[in-house]
């Protein structure tokens, strides 16, 4: 997986947070901040990790990602460990 792969996980995985209240609520309070803030903080680097992170955390999120994406479960955990570190398995 290249890095611009990666990214393009990270950035699905937003937007897909972005259709649904409850997940930006919780990344909102994950976040400590506020709607403004997270706009702010998705222009650094390291938001696609914290958005990967985020989305990993939790089996049935990042199945139910997947599955609207259409791809497999492993590759969220492969973009995250392609832009960040992270154990692979």
């Amino acid at each position: 997986m290249t890095p611009k792969e990666a990214r393009d996980i990270a950035d699905a995985g937003f937007a897909y947070i972005a259709r649904d209240a409850e997940l930006v609520r919780v990344l909102l309070m994950q976040s400590g901040s506020d709607a403004a803030g997270l706009r702010a903080m998705a222009a650094r680097p390291e938001f696609a990790v914290f958005v990967l992170d985020f989305l990993l955390e939790n089996d049935q999120r990042v199945l139910d990602f997947a599955e609207s994406e259409h791809i497999a479960p492993q590759r969220v955990q492969m973009a995250r460990v392609v832009l960040g570190g992270g154990d692979p398995w």
